[in-house]
């Protein structure tokens, strides 16, 4: 039996090739691996004396010989391959051990372009790759982890062991091709280039998925460059529904300069408040919908100070997301057992960029983020009556508020906050219904976005509950109506020309 042992983590590789060696297992190795194993007393062989050929350009060439790759390939039941291994003096590999350059770390590390083409492995994949297809006789070991695991499965020769190392390690030089293909994206981006590889690096199994009956799991994406961190500081673990939630919260709370807040069930925001301070942004938010927003996940884009906590102590509450905490703060939260305190300290990184997906027939379905509220120079005053300039700003607020929401959907809001949000009808209407209803009486002299254009049923509908300022894409046929209307009883109608569909 021979191994060839090349790994740049060395962890544990010495105790490991120490009970090959006990088994009577001939031990070829590179480099560093070979300096470490040989002054560790094992016997072990270079492989420039198996291939009789030295190591040159700087080491990017040592074990790209025949005399390795064919002893790796060469099928054990072929008498044919075993013929020619014979003519060429060649011995049969039956373990690689092996595992790359870091490619990855060096990426963490932002390093010049130089040092990361330098850390592209070429040999390790391909001899990963080729023991990795003659797995029936050859097993190759790319993660320390599995040391003891190939130890006990030796003498059985176990064909469905060998095929999970095989399995893992084709993952293995996927997931750090993948790393490679992204880099370079990144330094020459494309819209959608004609090959997409991302990969996937399991991060947790949770409880369950969006019900109980589901398994699900946390896949971080590998590509870490870009990551914000963020810290579950007290709380038991975040679960499936969590991290969705949570995503719809930031996403809603990243439009908002002020400090904001954001109350979110099922993805969707149940209330949104800006002001002078979050403590004030709360409370609008939670003023919208003081019922949904039991259980919900809040999401502030300003640390959490105490007047800010004492309100949502009050409150059962499943996550609080923020930049940070304040010892007070925390010290009060943290006496609720079931709440999740998470802090985002590089909250100013969250911002809406790159790319969205989402799974569909046979694939996925991939669009630029929708970062942009309105263009200023594309606004039309389609009224006579136009907005004032407290008026239009908080038409932008709506506006904002509404794109965060499922469509068909419509914001009813004042003074930098929600008081009503409709959202998720299959018709326009029945949102401004719903809206009009849950704000009450509080909808008079309110201001209302809508993220489609609607015809005059919906103006109607809006001029009976005293909202007479309103923001919407248009682009209907039956514009010309709606803006009849609102110019024969004084509405102020905005179209921004851009919709906010979110589906």
């Amino acid at each position: 039996m021979r191994a060839l042992i090349s790994v740049y983590d060395k962890s544990g590789i010495v105790e490991f090739a120490k009970e090959l060696d006990k088994r009577g297992c001939e031990i070829i190795s590179t480099g560093g691996t070979f300096k470490i194993l040989k002054e560790a007393g094992i016997n072990v062989i270079s492989v420039e004396d198996v291939t009789e050929f030295p190591e040159i350009l700087d080491g990017r060439v040592k074990t790209l010989n025949p005399k390795i790759h064919g002893g790796i390939l060469a099928r054990r039941d072929d008498e044919k391959h075993m013929k020619t291994l014979e003519e060429e003096k060649i011995t049969p590999i039956d373990i690689v051990v092996n595992n790359l350059y870091p490619f990855e770390e060096k990426l963490l590390e932002d390093n010049d372009h130089e040092t990361m083409i330098e850390n592209i492995d070429i040999g390790g994949p391909s001899m990963i790759r080729a023991a990795a297809k003659n797995y029936r006789d050859v097993y190759i070991v790319t993660d320390p982890s599995d040391y003891e695991k190939v130890l006990k499965n030796l003498e059985s020769g176990d064909e469905n062991f060998k095929e999970y190392l095989a399995k893992k390690a084709f993952s293995y030089t996927a997931h750090y091709d993948s790393l490679i293909a992204n880099y370079f994206l990144e330094r020459e981006p494309e819209d959608f280039p004609r090959y997409l590889n991302k990969s996937y690096t399991l991060s947790e199994e949770l409880r369950y998925g969006e019900n109980p009956h589901q398994k699900a799991a946390f896949y971080e994406d590998s590509y870490s460059k870009n990551h914000v961190k963020y810290n579950v500081l007290h709380g038991k673990q975040i679960s499936y529904n969590n991290l969705n939630d949570m995503f719809g919260a930031i996403n809603a709370v990243i439009n908002f300069e002020k400090p904001a807040a954001v109350a979110v069930k099922h993805t969707n925001p149940c209330g949104i408040g800006t002001g002078e301070s979050i403590s004030v942004a709360f409370q609008k938010a939670y003023e919208c919908d003081d019922e949904s927003i039991f259980g919900g996940i809040i999401a502030l884009n300003r640390e959490v100070d105490i007047e800010t906590a004492e309100k949502l102590s009050k409150i059962f509450l499943e996550i609080v997301i923020a930049p940070s905490f304040s010892k007070e703060a925390y010290d009060l939260l943290a006496q609720k057992k079931n709440i999740r305190l998470v802090e985002i300290p590089e909250f100013e990184k969250l911002n809406h960029r790159g790319k969205r997906f989402k799974q569909v027939l046979n694939g996925i379905i991939i669009q630029e983020d929708d970062n942009t509220i309105w263009n200023d120079d594309e606004l039309e005053f389609v009224s006579k009556r136009k907005p004032t300039d407290e008026e239009l700003e908080e038409l932008k607020f709506a506006f904002a508020c509404v794109k965060t929401s499922a469509s068909n959907s419509v914001v009813i809001a004042k003074d930098g906050g929600t008081l009503a949000i409709g959202q998720g009808e299959t018709k326009r209407s029945w949102a401004v219904e719903e809206a009009i209803e849950r704000a009450g009486e509080k909808a008079k002299g309110a201001v209302l976005a809508s993220d489609g254009f609607f015809f005059k049923d919906t103006i109607e509908l809006l001029d009976k509950a005293g909202i007479d300022v309103m923001v919407e894409p248009g682009g209907s046929v039956k514009d010309p109506e709606v803006i009849e209307y609102a110019n024969e009883n004084n509405i102020c109608l905005v179209f921004t020309h851009m919709r906010h569909f979110r589906h």
